[in-house]
């Protein structure tokens, strides 16, 4: 595996490489759901490129950026043992040479909604690096997961909207043994805090079962959420199409139901494709 933390060093070696391309974008701190992300990549590519970069204008004032975890070291290890090719690190510099850079925009309407109205801008920030990113590595394939769900149907619409020749791909999202949704946020948890959150993909289960039962109506699939995650801060329960319209009932193959919460100081996000 080769380490690259310059973008002069990205673009000369990217002349040269040949047959398809594998990207993986991350944030670094990588778990078992960015290990999905890069076996899929390694599976069905020529070449393997995971970037780490903690992306600062993708983050309000009041979050998270100085104290979200670093782990170069382990990361570099778990991408050798992966089989990366190329791990792409480079400094916050690098990828904004200015105050004053073009800037790329989230969507009026679902670039402002659930994410969007909570985390005002955050969007425009994951847009601006990712296009950054998809620039310099000109990838054949992009692997995103269905975690971060919003994210994933914005970039899908930036790839569209802006003729980007990428296929986005899709992958599901990893749990925990105990049903927590794999993030790099969940080190923040307090014991308590981590039993607590089971609530969230509790809820979720419940409404595999009840749909599985018949039920479509999505203000009743709602309510149910609400009474398990009673304990829980929960910011918005979302029932929306694959285009994020809110919905009314359930559509089978073409619904999401996402979840926003804090438990404790800790703010987490899920969803169920259904």
């Amino acid at each position: 595996m080769k380490i690259i933390n310059t973008i002069e060093e990205l673009q000369t070696i990217r002349k040269e490489l040949k047959g398809t391309i594998g990207f993986v974008p991350t944030m670094g701190a990588l778990h078992e759901g960015h290990i999905s992300l890069i076996k899929n990549a390694r599976i069905n590519n020529d070449i393997v490129i995971v970037s780490i970069f903690l992306n600062p204008t993708q983050f309000l004032p009041n979050e998270d950026l100085d104290k979200y975890p670093k782990k170069d070291a382990a990361d570099k290890r778990i991408c050798e043992l992966c089989k990366v090719d190329y791990l792409f690190m480079p400094d916050v510099n690098s990828m904004y040479q200015s105050n004053d850079e073009i800037s790329i925009k989230a969507p009026k309407i679902t670039g402002f909604i659930l994410e969007g109205e909570k985390r005002p801008g955050h969007f425009d920030g994951v847009l601006q690096v990712v296009l950054k990113l998809f620039n310099l590595v000109q990838p054949s394939n992009a692997y995103f997961g269905k975690k971060d769900a919003q994210q994933l149907s914005l970039i899908s619409q930036m790839v569209k909207n802006l003729f980007l020749p990428i296929n986005i791909v899709e992958c599901d999202i990893i749990r925990e043994a105990d049903g927590l949704a794999m993030s790099s946020r969940n080190i923040y948890l307090s014991i308590e805090d981590r039993k607590e959150a089971l609530a969230i993909s509790k809820s979720l289960n419940m409404t595999i079962i009840a749909i599985t039962k018949g039920e479509r109506d999505a203000k009743t699939i709602k309510t149910k959420m609400k009474e398990i995650m009673s304990n829980l801060d929960v910011e918005y329960i979302a029932i929306v199409n694959r285009n994020f319209e809110e919905i009314q009932t359930i559509e089978v193959k073409n619904t999401i139901i996402l979840i926003a919460c804090k438990v404790g100081n800790t703010r987490l996000i899920d969803n169920m494709w259904i």
